[in-house]
């Protein structure tokens, strides 16, 4: 997996009737985009390390954002 700065990060729910976890990728502190992320979550402004697994999908940020 590889993210940039000012990506969306989902990690989906393996959970039937939960939502999705999304966020906002800070730092990429991993070589070549590579994990662990800094993550600011957007469901409460928490920010942490994260480091994605199965369930997590990298959503690019559009160009010139």
């Amino acid at each position: 997996m590889e993210a940039r700065v000012g990506d969306r990060i989902v990690v989906r729910s393996t959970h039937q009737g939960e939502p999705d976890r999304t966020g906002r990728v800070m730092e990429v502190r991993g070589e070549s985009g590579g994990p662990p992320y800094v993550v600011r979550w957007d469901a409460d402004g928490h920010t942490g390390v994260f480091y994605p697994a199965g369930t997590c999908a990298v959503v690019p940020e559009p160009a010139g954002t």
